[in-house]
Formats: C-alpha cells, structure tokens, sequence
C-alpha cells in the first residue's frame, strides 16, 4: 500500500472508498502509510442498504441485482469517487462467509470489488472467493486483490 500512496501523491491524483463487508479494511490500510492525507479524500463504511442508497447508489440496481452484486459495486465506486471528487473510487460488497437474513441473495462466500477510475470513464472489477473461517483473513484476501489492481491501474510494477 506504500507504493500505491507514494505513486498516487507523485501523479497528483486522489482516492476515496465505499466499503460494506470489508467494514474500513482498505481505508485502514491506506491511512496507515504516512502521506495518506495528501491521497485520500473520503471513505464511507456503508452496511445498511439505507446508507447505500444516501450515498448515492442506485436503490432500482439493488432491487435489480441485489446489494451482492458487481452492479453494485459499481455504483458504489462511482459514488464515492463522484461524492468526493476524486480522481478513483474503490466500492466493495459482498459476504464474508456469513449469511444476511436481511439480503438473503448471492453466495455467501464472494466478495466484489469495483474501482472507478475518472479520468478513463471505466471500471476495473474483480470477485473475490473468500475461503477462510476468520473475517480478518478475509478481509486480507480482499486487500491483496484492491493493492494488486491499483498497482495494474497506477502501472506500478
């Protein structure tokens, strides 16, 4: 996460993120490098589908698609990166070997990421299959994934 920081602060550029299942995980991880201030501009932990839908996203893709979807993911990392004015936005959604009895789709074992990236107007996505029985591992098998497309989108090598 250092690297990514550092590139980020070197280019100009900025980030902001929208997570659910990972509960602050990769805001945490980010804020824990020194010249995290210069990068990050917001972060929201958004659980309930209510804070979701406040912070933008979409409430007819979550009906459509339901909160654990890449759809979703999508709203949330354009969310955030339009809320913040940021240059990305990373949103992440899913479940973490846990069943939700309020959102009873999905399985409960993927996680999806989605980070926008403005200036190119797309997405870069990816599913996570969380396998361990401790959330914090899974959390870090999410991390892993965000810093390995963040080092693919900032060409960091």
């Amino acid at each position: 996460m250092e690297e990514i920081v550092n590139k980020l602060r070197e280019d100009g550029k900025t980030i902001a993120t929208m997570e659910s299942c990972t509960g602050g995980y990769i805001v945490n991880a980010i804020t824990n490098i020194p010249g995290a201030s210069y990068v990050l501009k917001y972060s929201a932990i958004t659980y309930a589908n209510e804070f979701k839908i406040k912070m933008g996203v979409n409430e007819e893709i979550i009906d459509k698609y339901s909160v654990y979807s890449q759809e979703v993911a999508d709203q949330m990392s354009l969310k955030i990166t339009e809320f913040a004015n940021s240059d990305y936005g990373i949103g992440i959604t899913g479940k973490l070997l846990r069943k939700d009895q309020n959102n009873d789709y999905g399985l409960d074992n993927e996680v999806f990421i989605s980070i926008y990236d403005k200036e190119h107007n797309k997405y870069i996505k990816s599913k996570v299959k969380v396998i361990y029985d401790r959330r914090e591992e899974n959390k870090e098998l999410v991390l892993k994934e965000v810093i390995y497309l963040l080092n693919k989108i900032l060409r960091i090598k």
